[in-house]
């Protein structure tokens, strides 16, 4: 058995017998979800919790003063950041911000690749962020938002971790590239919703890590993970045969006006603002 298969057999018989190791969730993101939880916080008190995490308060404050958020007034202080945002965002747009703390690797090789990986994934939620602030704006759709297709976005191809941190003890597997986008497209949709399980998270992320890359998941009504998949198609991550005619299917949908929104300067400049959250 070649080394890539032996890796392959491995990871489909962790993940069939529950003893694959997965990743935890940062423990800020942690603390910020489980006081979030809690029915008496207040926003000063979610304030204290996040300022514990410098990184992340700076980061809340610059999601503050971003596009996100649609205000031109700055704020400069994380209470102020915090009440801006508001107790019902700051779940998701906190852990959100926390995700970037998954991808690192003491391992030069992985660590490559831990930093493409993170590269791609903030590519594809800024193109989501855009398109459903675009799709609010025209539809006035209550169920999809921004603070939950941010949070989405960063967590759909999440699944990727695990496979990467066992591909580290076969490091003659990076000799062979496509070996791993293979093993990658063929288990990161069900270790990611295995991830997101255990993580509590609730089922509208499970199914968009386990489905984004599934042709045969078709919804019908528009979903978190349409938006994903757009943006996906625009970087190349989800591979079709026809940019155009993929994208088209969400003409048809009434997601998007038509496949020149891509083009728009418009749409280029708010992908560019969102882009600079992650800066």
């Amino acid at each position: 058995m070649s080394t890539e298969n032996a890796l392959l057999t491995i990871l489909v018989d962790r993940i069939n017998n529950d003893t694959l190791v997965l990743p935890t969730l940062p423990e800020v993101a942690l603390r910020v979800r489980n006081a979030a939880d809690d029915p008496d916080i207040t926003l000063h008190d979610m304030a204290d919790v996040i300022a514990n995490d410098p990184a992340l308060a700076a980061r809340m404050i610059k999601v503050a003063n971003s596009a996100l958020m649609s205000r031109s007034v700055k704020v400069t202080t994380i209470n102020q950041a915090v009440t801006r945002i508001g107790l019902r965002q700051i779940k998701n747009i906190a852990t959100a911000m926390a995700m970037e703390q998954l991808f690192v690797s003491q391992h030069e090789l992985i660590k490559g690749y831990m930093d493409k990986a993170w590269q791609k994934t903030i590519r594809v939620a800024c193109h989501s962020i855009a398109l459903v602030q675009n799709f609010r704006k025209q539809q006035r759709h209550d169920t999809i938002n921004t603070e939950t297709i941010t949070l989405a976005a960063l967590t759909y191809n999440i699944g990727i971790l695990p496979i990467l941190t066992e591909a580290e003890k076969h490091p003659e597997v990076f000799a062979n590239p496509s070996f791993l986008a293979h093993a990658i497209q063929k288990l990161a949709g069900r270790i990611g919703a295995a991830i997101l399980t255990a993580w509590d998270f609730s089922d509208e992320f499970v199914e968009v890590a386990k489905c984004w890359a599934d042709p045969n998941y078709r919804p019908k009504e528009v979903e978190f993970v349409d938006f994903i998949r757009m943006g996906a198609i625009m970087e190349g991550i989800l591979q079709v045969s026809d940019k155009s005619s993929a994208l088209n299917v969400y003409v048809d949908k009434g997601i998007i006006p038509s496949v020149e929104i891509f083009a728009d300067d418009e749409y280029q400049e708010v992908v560019g603002d969102i882009r600079e959250i992650f800066s």
